[in-house]
């Protein structure tokens, strides 16, 4: 028995509020397996850890990890800085710690999305702290207009540049619902 995707939907509600379809899945998972084929090349004869940040990340960690050929190994992180909210409550809590020792690793922290930065720079600067050989970020999206300039971030791998948008699906959520969808739907504010 094979399992089968359902057919990608224009438009889904979830809570209430009307999305539309913004990347679909042929288009995400092209992107994921080129972001793969980056990693295999920079990482060849290494064996990097993918730190997963849960919840949002696990879906893209999932296929991102199947699209690397080299030796990896996973681990996650859990922060909060939404809660049920459509925006960054601009603090970071820490609620699942990593179980992996990370010195000497050569660690990539993988993020559904980065939007403000604040977690990703939290995220990082706990990295290195822990004396890694190196320390790479991959995210799926990046809301690059919404990033705090002052952070300074470095982002290694993205896979898609988008506008501050409300977005959901692929393991992005709204109040922990439309994690599911196979797709990246936008806030339909017409």
């Amino acid at each position: 028995m094979s399992a089968s995707i359902a057919p990608v939907a224009e438009t889904v509600t979830c809570r209430g509020e009307r999305f539309r379809l913004y990347l679909d899945a042929d288009t995400i998972a092209a992107r994921v397996q080129a972001i793969g084929r980056a990693i295999d090349a920079e990482y060849d004869g290494k064996r990097p850890i993918l730190i997963g940040v849960l919840n949002g990340a696990f879906m893209f960690l999932s296929d991102l990890m199947r699209a690397i050929s080299i030796d990896c190994e996973v681990d996650f992180l859990k922060l909060s800085s939404y809660g049920a909210e459509k925006v960054s409550s601009g603090t970071v809590t820490e609620l699942k710690k990593i179980d992996a020792d990370l010195g000497g690793r050569h660690i990539i922290v993988v993020e559904d999305i980065v939007d403000t930065g604040l977690s990703m720079q939290f995220i990082t600067e706990l990295m290195a702290e822990l004396n890694p050989a190196s320390v790479r970020t991959a995210t799926l999206l990046h809301k690059k207009a919404a990033t705090r300039p002052d952070l300074n971030l470095q982002l290694d791998y993205v896979g898609f540049e988008i506008d501050n948008l409300f977005v959901i699906g692929y393991g992005l959520d709204y109040g922990q619902l439309g994690r599911n969808l196979p797709a990246i739907y936008i806030l339909d504010e017409d």
